[in-house]
């Protein structure tokens, strides 16, 4: 597996990437932040690939919201994490996080931490951020679907 920067080679399977309505309540499709990251360079749209299948799909904001979750200005923010729903359970969630602080290492160079906000109620992505080495921050924020805890990763 690898992780790679979106392209619009990439751009039809991204058009067969599929969630289903569970994993919906908490992420969104790829398409809206693809289309955000056009007029925004700070919005970095993120691909995950196994066996030439596109397993995964997550954004890394530099600037954007980065202050709603931290006052750390070398902080990246990961955003919209998902697993096409005909990979789920199959270890690629875990496989595209432990992959990430490298990928983040290699080209976002001056970031010394990930961040992001999880959903309250995804007891399920919450155990897998710790498992993956993200902690829970002392900090709760209001999010549009209930309360979000902030989690971190600090990259050495």
């Amino acid at each position: 597996m690898f992780l790679q920067k979106y392209t619009n080679d990439f751009s039809k399977m991204i058009q067969q990437y599929q969630l289903n309505d569970e994993q919906l309540r908490y992420t969104g499709t790829p398409e809206m932040p693809i289309k955000i990251s056009l007029k925004n360079p700070f919005i970095h749209p993120i691909i995950g690939i196994a066996n030439d299948r596109l397993t995964n799909f997550f954004v890394l904001d530099e600037k954007k919201d980065v202050a709603l979750y931290t006052s750390n200005e070398q902080a990246l923010l990961l955003r919209t994490f998902s697993t096409d729903q005909r990979y789920q359970g199959q270890g690629y969630a875990k496989k595209a996080l432990q992959l990430l602080p490298e990928f983040v290492h290699l080209h976002f160079p001056n970031a010394n931490e990930i961040i992001l906000a999880v959903n309250k109620q995804n007891i399920a992505a919450q155990s897998l951020y710790e498992k993956t080495g993200y902690q829970r921050l002392n900090r709760i924020v209001d999010g549009e679907y209930g309360p979000l805890y902030i989690m971190s990763v600090r990259l050495d």
